[in-house]
């Protein structure tokens, strides 16, 4: 498994699962929070990589609406929509 994967799903189980359980439409996801919590270190922008492609947001069945902030950096917001739970591939 590579890095961007273990990011990916990380983020999925810490963060977007979470978020569609509670029944949340949207999230917001900041890059060093992940950073932080994954314990990663001067890996930046590997996390802004990983949660930055379509492939992330096939996987945990999202849609990036918004993403503010610089290129790569812990300031880095990635806003989601999520998706219901029907349109998951599993």
């Amino acid at each position: 498994m590579t890095l961007a994967d273990e990011i990916r799903d990380f983020v999925q189980q810490n963060y977007i699962e979470p978020a569609r359980r509670r029944g949340d439409k949207k999230i917001t996801i900041r890059a060093g929070d992940i950073h932080r919590d994954m314990q990663l270190k001067s890996r930046m922008p590997a996390v802004c990589g990983a949660i930055g492609t379509k492939k992330f947001e096939e996987e945990c069945g999202v849609r990036l609406i918004r993403r503010r902030g610089p290129t790569q950096g812990a300031n880095v917001y990635f806003t989601f929509e999520i998706l219901s739970s029907d349109s998951v591939e599993s």
